[in-house]
């Protein structure tokens, strides 16, 4: 995972670049200040001033968080759509990471994932795929993140990043389309990225300061991965 920001999310999907001012995604790689409007440029944002209670003593370093096995992940706690809460507020568990699993344990799981309305959760799961994938999988397994972190951002109202998290997604999945593996139904995938980007490019301001018809009800909105089944 990223170290630099809080958002979560490993840079195979980019849901830590997306820009919360303008909705559009940071391409540089590390980056806190957005090109697009010079977001973060004065400095940390709210979320990353939130920092987690200090150990005792004065002038100690700021805490990062770490998981069980002491590598870097922010755990605070988040909602089902990933936004992070304060500290000490219950959240929706994050799924555990570089969990090892079957395909087909990961197309269930990320679905079980879209259809309770959890996308970001969804995208984590996705992700270890993509991480342990040979090499003429990883770009089937991006794409499956970069759907659900369009969602993600489509659910959170923010238009324009769920778009181009949408169209990358759809880009990275295209060349599966003629023979994709594991049941997994990249034709009726494209169909449902395609359609959504559609409704998200119309309508009045939305959140995030993107233009768009509004958060889209994530589980309402869920594609199906796989061709005849959940």
């Amino acid at each position: 995972m990223n170290d630099t920001h809080d958002e979560g999310g490993d840079p195979a999907c980019w849901l830590d670049r997306v820009c919360d001012a303008c909705g559009r995604i940071r391409e540089r790689a590390g980056s806190d200040v957005c090109e697009h409007c010079g977001a973060g440029a004065d400095g940390p944002d709210e979320e990353s001033r939130a920092d987690p209670p200090a150990a005792s003593g004065a002038g100690e370093a700021r805490h990062r968080d770490r998981d069980g096995e002491g590598r870097a992940r922010n755990a605070r706690p988040r909602d089902g759509l990933g936004r992070p809460l304060p500290y000490g507020t219950p959240g929706v568990a994050r799924q555990p990471e570089g969990v090892s699993r079957t395909p087909a344990e990961t197309l269930t799981e990320a679905q079980r994932l879209l259809d309770g309305g959890m996308p970001f959760h969804a995208h984590e799961v996705l992700e270890d795929a993509w991480k342990a994938a040979p090499e003429t999988e990883r770009e089937l397994w991006r794409g499956l993140a970069q759907l659900a972190v369009g969602l993600t951002h489509a659910a959170r109202g923010n238009a324009v990043g769920g778009t181009a998290l949408l169209d990358r997604g759809a880009a990275a999945l295209t060349p599966y389309a003629a023979a994709a593996p594991y049941g997994i139904d990249v034709a009726g995938l494209l169909a449902w990225a395609a359609e959504l980007t559609g409704r998200l490019a119309g309508g009045p301001a939305a959140g995030d300061g993107a233009a768009g018809p509004g958060p889209v009800p994530a589980a309402e909105t869920a594609p199906r991965l796989r061709t005849g089944r959940g």
